[in-house]
């Protein structure tokens, strides 16, 4: 069956914004599913979006990802080095945002 091009959108974004990405993309007509996901650096948990969409909507869709997934400062406490108690010391961390792939795709059926 022939479609028009199509892409597959892989964005892995904060669980705070997952109502709000996934009610905003799927209010332009994207076909999307989320598997939940852990960062490596903070151990945070994510979600990860697979979305499916025509690549004329590419720009809308990375817009509407932008709005809706904002960063945030976190603190992490850290040890202070060199002190003879761990005392942590809070660090400000930027946390969010989201990290987005695009894929073409060559073929795909709806059963």
């Amino acid at each position: 069956m022939e479609h028009p091009s199509y892409l597959l959108l892989m964005a892995v974004i904060q669980e705070q914004d997952l109502e709000t990405a996934t009610k905003a993309l799927q209010k332009i007509g994207a076909s999307l599913t989320y598997l939940s996901s852990a960062g490596g650096f903070l151990g945070r948990r994510n979600a990860t979006l697979l979305v499916g969409l025509p690549a004329d909507k590419l720009q809308e869709s990375l817009k509407i990802l932008h709005e809706a997934c904002r960063q945030r400062i976190e603190y992490m406490t850290l040890p202070l080095e060199g002190s003879p108690m761990p005392m942590p010391a809070p660090v400000p961390v930027t946390v969010g945002g989201a990290t987005v792939f695009a894929l073409p795709v060559e073929r795909f059926e709806q059963i």
